[in-house]
């Protein structure tokens, strides 16, 4: 007996992996900080739970595998407010923006195709992409340079006859950046002279700060045929658990295509459906509130952070996500202590080692991704047993900081 060559390739991601520990030191009375997941803290809109509480149905059946007509165009409307026009047959729901990726790599890619995406990036493209034999392609970005994309000249240089799209996360996850009007029309003119697909995961479309501009491929009617979007309420309106996600093209072939699987795996939840359709229905101004609380939250990580030479903490733009550069050598070590060996008054902090976000592990081995999903007094208790954490840890551990930064 095996087990399939793809299967065994992928890995759990590091936010996960520890998590026996992280409970085992809970049982023991140890209390953690969440800093390493994406999970908003800030409440799922009540006209979600009264639309779920309100179902009566007898039968809870199978929705149409394309989704419920009234999630489709109450979307549909959502997204004319920034500009989006799109069809009803041009948008498909799925089991939240994970099965959307997934679907849209095995409808684009033959084994062994690649999809070429800046890096660092969502982790969990890393296991779709072994999951589907896509071969991912990362397009090198830094935190100095606040992750910018590098010139054309060195993005057209990945791109082989085996390239079917380029994937662009924005705002961005891990990184928290928001891609340029000038960086999405550097990537749309390559996409349309090559002929590659544009894949505009926008999970995170909402969370832009200081006056920055959202732009979307999809706003360019040139590139229309090869731009797909990837979408998920569960962000925007805290909605992680109510597993709805959005594809949308203008592409008829792709659309056609992806109903086939859609048609495969039956239907996504009825109930989750009714759920969501209620949050399109609320006015933009909901966001408002959440953004600035967001924006507040980025700001604090921002005050505690600024003045510490041995960090590197460039202000992100959007999401709600700071990736960080320590003056440690392997952060998953520090994390481990963080976990097993440190404490103050019985409590303790947990990130995601910036490594997992890369192709190659060797790097981002020095950064940290933390999640800004708490409240005002817990991100800064969070933030204060981080940087004591982090001084204890430079002294009992000199092995792993860098010569420049040992006390």
């Amino acid at each position: 007996m095996q087990i399939s060559e793809r299967v065994n390739k992928m890995s759990e991601p590091a936010l996960y992996k520890y998590y026996p520990e992280v409970h085992k030191r809970e049982a023991e009375g140890k209390k953690f900080y969440y800093l390493n997941i994406g999970q908003p803290d800030i409440e799922t809109p009540k006209e979600f739970m009264d639309k779920v509480r309100e179902v009566r149905q007898k039968v809870l059946a199978y929705s149409d595998p394309e989704g419920q007509t009234e999630l489709r165009r109450e979307a549909l409307k959502y997204y004319k407010q920034f500009g989006l026009h799109y069809n009803e047959d041009e948008i498909l729901i799925t089991s939240g923006g994970s099965e959307a990726l997934l679907f849209v790599f095995l409808t684009l890619c033959n084994p062994g195709d690649q999809i070429i995406t800046p890096e660092p990036f969502y982790s969990v493209y890393k296991e779709i992409a072994k999951a589907t034999s896509v071969d991912l392609v990362g397009i090198p970005t830094k935190a100095e340079t606040q992750f910018s994309l590098p010139e054309l000249a060195e993005i057209e240089s990945l791109v082989t006859d085996k390239t079917r799209a380029i994937l662009i996360t924005n705002p961005n996850n891990p990184t928290g950046k928001v891609f340029t009007k000038e960086e999405i029309e550097l990537v749309k003119d390559l996409c349309i002279k090559d002929n590659l697909f544009f894949i505009a995961d926008e999970v995170y479309r909402e969370f832009i700060y200081d006056g920055s501009e959202f732009v979307s491929p999809a706003h360019y009617p040139e590139i229309g045929e090869n731009t797909i979007i990837v979408d998920s309420i569960s962000k925007r309106y805290s909605a992680c658990g109510a597993r709805i996600g959005f594809i949308i093209t203008k592409n008829k072939q792709v659309i056609n295509a992806i109903k086939k699987l859609c048609q495969m795996r039956l239907a996504v939840s009825s109930v989750d459906q009714q759920g969501a359709t209620e949050l399109f229905k609320l006015d933009t101004s909901f966001f408002d509130k959440s953004i600035k609380e967001y924006e507040h939250r980025r700001d604090l990580i921002y005050e505690k952070l600024k003045d510490r030479d041995d960090i590197i903490a460039k202000k992100p733009t959007g999401a709600f996500y700071y990736m960080v550069k320590l003056p440690v050598i392997e952060a998953d070590k520090f994390i481990e202590y963080l976990i097993k060996d440190f404490e103050n008054n019985g409590e303790s902090v947990i990130f995601t080692p910036a490594n997992d976000f890369y192709l190659d592990p060797e790097n981002g081995k020095d950064e940290v991704r933390l999640a800004y999903v708490l409240n005002e007094d817990d991100l800064s208790r969070a933030m204060e047993l981080l940087l004591e954490g982090l001084d204890k840890y430079k002294k009992e551990h000199p092995e792993n900081i860098k010569e420049e930064y040992k006390n």
